[in-house]
């Protein structure tokens, strides 16, 4: 009996999947913790450019109200009431006139850490050629309160550069040129400019600084002041970005939480992979150990297998587990059956032997001859039970093979030898469907071929079992027809005889079950054919007959012509 395990619809994965998917992902958790701190490291860099962009956007419109006193108003305006409020309006009027020109440019933030290259620390100013002009240098020195009170929040480096790149409001460095440094250059040909650049620290780097881009560099963002098209200076600023192992100190409770997380998952996997594999195999060991100690007959299939791999395991143990069950059983019936067999003749022969020894002297001569005669009949049964049960035995330890028959050699040869013997066997079919058998077994070359996935001693032995019932059941004639569908072949064989009786028919393929006993049968002629089909994946099976037995043979089939 074949045990079905795939009876489930949920879909099961192969083991080398999910070994495939796990390693993946224990791979994948530091990768991603990895890209994790380098994005938002990224991220860092990006908001400290935002927030240097915002400051030298408010600066440099600063600057350039300062810069630009003369356009707005002028001294002689400034005499009473209503001059003061038409100057007020006219500021106004200027200012709103100007923005309107530009209203909404933002800036994008442009750099990127992961693929931005560092570049060296910023180079040292150098003598200006230009003298500074006198508004500017005034514009600068009333920005310079303003620069020191915000750098003092912002922590940012804050220098003011009039049109020829001299700096002329900052910390230091007042009065030196820095139009040769690569960002103030763009700046000054008006356009913005931001560049990542090396920061020599005078602190000692943290263990962990290596782990980290962002943490000896510095952010330079140049922003061009413009008024009417034309630069009128630059706003320079720096400023190092956060550095991310103390941001990470300021947000562990976070951390700690994504920690938590990832062992979660670990754990998880771990329960994945033991509910997959270890539970499915401990639950077969127990199978196998209660077996072995005799508290169960068969192994049934897993219901949760977890994998493709153990879902076939489990199969193929429940299939070895119910094959080794029934060849047990079939070995121990066939025992009780054979020494039945050999039992009965052997009794007589003894209790012939016993009288023989006892009386021959005094016993008639037709008696002791009648004796002598069935010790001859009993041992001429054992010697055809022995030779039945070799040929039983060699049916059930036969290996198929990839041997191919042509059916219709075999059916005239079986034709001519029981031809002698007062049996005709008449056959047809169509075993290249486009004609039918003659019947004649001349192998001639317009016969049809039907090669049967048999080897031909077994398909030759199957045919002689089949042929000799009929004989010992009376049948002078057998009509056999070959069907063919598909990929199997049906062979039909019918005779004259006086067929099997319903009592008998569930029993013909029973060993030693015979009805013609005295007539030397053996009752394993039936079970020798059956052996032998099954071996290379055939069956036989007794059909309805209303005159005579007909069998079914079936068998797998490859068709060609001579």
């Amino acid at each position: 009996m074949r045990i079905n395990a795939r009876h489930r619809s949920r879909r099961l994965f192969r083991l080398r999947t999910i070994l495939l998917v796990v390693m993946l992902s224990v791979l994948v958790l530091p990768i991603a913790s990895v890209f994790l701190f380098r994005f938002y490291e990224n991220e860092l860099v990006r908001r400290t450019e935002e927030q240097l962009i915002a400051q030298a956007a408010v600066m440099a419109a600063t600057y350039r109200e300062l810069l630009q006193p003369s356009s707005l108003s002028s001294p002689s305006d400034v005499s009473d009431n209503n001059t003061t409020n038409n100057a007020s309006n006219r500021i106004l009027n200027s200012h709103w006139g100007r923005t309107q020109q530009s209203y909404y440019t933002p800036i994008t933030p442009t750099l990127e850490l992961a693929g931005y290259d560092i570049l060296p620390r910023r180079e040292e100013v150098i003598p200006a050629k230009q003298a500074i002009a006198q508004d500017a240098w005034q514009a600068g020195h009333r920005m310079q309160s303003i620069l020191l009170a915000s750098q003092r929040i912002t922590l940012a480096g804050m220098r003011i550069l009039d049109q020829y790149g001299t700096v002329i409001a900052g910390r230091t460095e007042l009065g030196g040129s820095l139009r040769h440094v690569q960002e103030v250059k763009q700046a000054l040909a008006g356009q913005y400019s931001a560049v990542i650049r090396e920061r020599i620290s005078d602190q000692p780097q943290p263990p962990l600084a290596s782990l980290s881009r962002g943490t000896g560099i510095r952010v330079f963002v140049a922003l061009p002041v413009k008024h009417e098209g034309k630069v009128i200076g630059v706003v320079y600023l720096s400023r190092t970005p956060q550095n991310i192992l103390k941001h990470m100190y300021q947000i562990r409770g976070k951390l700690l939480l994504l920690g938590l997380m990832l062992v979660l998952v670990t754990g998880l996997l771990v329960l994945f992979i033991s509910s997959r594999l270890s539970r499915p195999i401990r639950e077969l060991i127990g199978q196998t150990q209660l077996l072995t100690k005799g508290e169960q007959t068969t192994i049934t299939a897993i219901n949760q297998p977890g994998t493709y791999e153990l879902a076939q395991l489990s199969q193929s143990f429940a299939e070895m587990s119910e094959a080794l069950h029934e060849r047990s059983t079939y070995i121990d019936r066939f025992a009780s059956h054979v020494s039945h067999e050999f039992k009965t003749p052997l009794t007589s022969m003894q209790g012939a032997l016993e009288l023989l020894q006892e009386h021959a002297d005094d016993m008639p001569a037709e008696q002791r001859q009648r004796f002598l005669d069935n010790l001859y009949e009993d041992t001429q049964r054992l010697r055809r039970l022995v030779n039945r049960l070799l040929e039983q035995a060699r049916a059930d330890a036969l290996q198929p093979s990839n041997e191919r028959t042509d059916l219709y050699p075999i059916l005239a040869q079986q034709k001519s030898n029981f031809a002698d013997r007062g049996l005709l066997i008449h056959y047809s079919g169509t075993g290249t469907g486009t004609g039918t058998g003659t019947g004649t077994g001349t192998g001639e070359n317009s016969a049809p071929v039907l090669r049967l996935n048999i080897a031909p001693v077994a398909l030759e032995t199957v045919l002689n079992n089949l042929f000799e019932n009929s004989l010992q059941h009376g049948a002078d004639r057998i009509m056999i027809d070959v069907e063919k569908e598909n990929s199997q072949c049906q062979i039909i064989v019918q005779d004259n005889g006086s067929g099997i009786s319903k009592a008998n028919r569930e029993n013909i393929f029973t060993p030693f079950f015979t009805t013609q006993r005295d007539k030397g049968g053996t009752g394993l002629g039936l079970g020798i054919v059956q052996s032998l089909l099954q071996t290379w994946n055939g069956s036989i099976e007794l059909l309805p007959s209303e005159q005579g037995a007909c069998f079914r043979i079936t068998l797998a089939t490859r068709i060609g012509v001579l």
